[in-house]
């Protein structure tokens, strides 16, 4: 049996779980490709307008593996923490694809609800079950996945550069270097290492998000504010690039909340979306840079 993941939203965080889960089932795993022009004009093609650029892409890269595969694995992220909740895209997200996209095969859709052991095994059980009804066989390669997925988290942590730049943001835009236009590389050119969320302790950005009048329930709003917050706080980076994307609610938010808290640090927001053109994306982020070069020099005279 083959089964097709996607390379779209949260892939670079989850990617090594699900394929160790699956292939410990003994399903054949087949990736969809990076994503190109074309991937994104097919997922133009297929959702609607209103949708963000990564889940205009996840169409294209589920389109893509449409009628090359058995079963295409549409991760439906509902909850990943105690009382709190992912993008309301992501809940929504199999009704979107299967109802855009047509002649698709069947969809391992089994809702992801909290990372409890209890409420993970009941998605482990449900989602292997296409594969195999043996649950010793489902739990083992359940271990297995979880063994592998510790410590593979995706990260950015450059060392050897004198100024360092956080990127922060939905993973999904950090991770995916066609939507983000290589900001690495193009950072990185221009002498500037890059840092990511994963350099800071959760407990540090826990600690962050609880002096906020009220929590927010979004994961993903706590976890973009607390880090930005104490990235700037610690000097862990000389300024933060938040790579956004067009018309994403969460995003409007958080960014207001961060603003407000760091004050002068040097923030910059660069909005994605498929008309995004590389030579302004390069103008703001070579600005960018110069200013905090320019910042610099000026710190050191005054030292």
């Amino acid at each position: 049996m083959i089964i097709g993941i996607p390379q779209g939203l949260l892939y670079s965080k989850y990617h090594t779980f699900a394929t160790t889960f699956f292939e410990e089932l003994g399903a054949e795993i087949l990736v969809s490709p990076d994503t190109n022009k074309q991937i994104l004009d097919e997922g133009v093609h297929f959702c609607v307008d209103e949708a963000c650029l990564p889940m205009k892409i996840f169409h294209g890269l589920a389109a893509w593996l449409r009628d090359k595969c058995d079963a295409i694995l549409i991760p439906r992220f509902i909850s990943i923490a105690e009382r709190e909740y992912i993008c309301p895209m992501f809940c929504g997200l199999i009704e979107v694809v299967s109802n855009d996209i047509p002649q698709l095969p069947p969809l391992i859709d089994t809702p992801v609800l909290s990372l409890s052991d209890e409420k993970l095994f009941e998605w482990a059980r449900s989602a292997g079950g296409c594969v195999t009804h043996n649950e010793s066989k489902i739990a083992a390669a359940l271990d297995t996945a979880l063994q592998k997925q510790r410590g593979s988290d995706p990260g950015f942590y450059d060392t050897e550069y004198p100024l360092k730049i956080a990127l922060v943001g939905h993973m999904y835009n950090i991770y995916d270097s066609f939507i983000n236009m290589d900001i690495k590389k193009k950072l990185n050119q221009l002498g500037i290492g890059v840092v990511t969320a994963e350099c800071v302790d959760r407990a540090d950005i826990e600690s962050e998000v609880a002096k906020l009048f009220k929590k927010p329930f979004w994961t993903f709003a706590q976890e973009f504010y607390g880090s930005a917050v104490t990235i700037s706080k610690t000097q862990a980076a000389d300024g933060i690039i938040y790579l956004s994307s067009f018309s994403c609610g969460i995003d409007s938010i958080v960014i207001e909340l961060i603003q407000n808290e760091i004050g002068d640090f040097p923030f910059m927001v660069l909005k994605l979306d498929e008309h995004t053109g590389e030579a302004g994306a390069d103008t703001r982020i070579e600005a960018f840079s110069d200013m905090l070069k320019r910042r610099c020099r000026i710190g050191r005279n005054l030292s």
